[in-house]
């Protein structure tokens, strides 16, 4: 290679990096943010419908039929409460994600969404826990 065609890729290449630096900032083209949008909103529909059967189902469901855990449709009653609020936290990151701008807004949003979540876990550990106590004739 000449020193001639060696400094014209040079040149080359430096003309490039601005533009290989602001191809580095990645945006979700807008028909894939649609279709991400659409596919979390069906999702959450369909796991609403499917609730909506399972709160039938356990509403029907005599607790007592449990030989001596008379208090066990409280308890799955409520387990079933937590399940559907995570499952709906899930369901609102997911809607957030679709609409962040950059990397830095999703990682907030990620951050944001595990400190709720621990906090929301702990509480329904416990909560779940003294539902369990009282069911079971533990505690009074």
């Amino acid at each position: 290679m000449t020193n001639t065609t060696r400094k014209s890729a040079n040149d080359a290449a430096k003309q490039a990096e601005p533009h290989v630096a602001m191809s580095k900032t990645y945006e979700i083209p807008t028909a894939m943010r649609d279709l991400a949008e659409r596919s979390v909103a069906q999702a959450r529909w369909a796991f609403e419908d499917l609730m909506g059967a399972v709160h039938k189902t356990a509403g029907s469901v005599d607790g007592a039929a449990i030989p001596g855990f008379s208090g066990g449709k409280d308890v799955s009653l409520k387990a079933l409460c937590f399940a559907e609020i995570n499952v709906n936290a899930a369901f609102d990151l997911a809607e957030k994600l679709v609409h962040a701008k950059d990397l830095q807004e999703i990682l907030s949003i990620q951050s944001e969404y595990v400190k709720a979540q621990m906090a929301a876990i702990q509480s329904q550990t416990s909560e779940l826990g003294e539902a369990v106590r009282k069911a079971s004739g533990l505690t009074k």
